[in-house]
């Protein structure tokens, strides 16, 4: 019981982060602004963070976690490589699009990482480019793929969903879940695939 306290507590703090640092910055923003939201005191906030660099990371590093977790969990799948990149890109897109104000703090706010904990994302951010280009040449060796660099277009692939985080609105015309669909879609025409996966 005390442990799941201490877990919402922690999760509770990194809420009122996400909110302040997307709002104002990570400059911007003091532990103390959010240990008011919070209707705390900032000891408080030291009792799960050691810094505010450190609370920065926490909000940061989850979230190229999930997708490396949603992405190697779909290549490591049964299923033919066109099955296994659609589900792929569709759970990948849907860490993205829930975790857009993350996704905005990291982009945004990277260089007051600190260094350990920015090898730390960079080093899964490798791995995540890794799994999706192995994905890529397992389709390309199957001839399911037509691709003349795979590397390129697994950066291409990342590069387009993560980006989604800018223009995606959650009230606009297409449901979270179309928007993950449609996005696979378009990553299988990337690779030379035109008929589309069935849901």
């Amino acid at each position: 019981m005390r442990e799941e306290i201490l877990a919402y507590k922690r999760e509770r703090i990194l809420e009122e982060a996400v909110k302040l640092f997307y709002e104002r910055g990570f400059t911007g923003t003091t532990l103390d602004d959010i240990a008011a939201e919070l209707g705390v005191t900032k000891p408080f906030i030291y009792t799960h963070f050691r810094s505010k660099t450190d609370l920065l990371a926490a909000l940061c590093k989850p979230t190229i976690e999930m997708s490396l977790e949603a992405v190697s969990g779909a290549a490591n799948s049964p299923g033919s490589p066109t099955a296994r990149l659609h589900s792929a890109i569709v759970d990948f897109t849907q860490v993205v699009l829930s975790r857009q104000a993350n996704i905005a703090i990291y982009f945004r706010e990277e260089k007051n990482l600190a260094p350990d904990a920015l090898a730390e994302i960079n080093a899964l951010r490798k791995k995540f480019d890794r799994v999706l280009s192995n994905l890529l040449t397992e389709g390309v060796a199957a001839g399911e793929f037509d691709i003349s660099d795979v590397n390129l277009t697994a950066l291409a692939i990342g590069g387009m969903i993560s980006w989604a985080y800018t223009w995606h609105r959650q009230e606009g015309r297409l449901a979270l879940e179309d928007m993950c669909q449609r996005m696979a879609d378009l990553a299988l025409q990337m690779v030379g695939v035109r008929s589309k996966v069935s849901a």
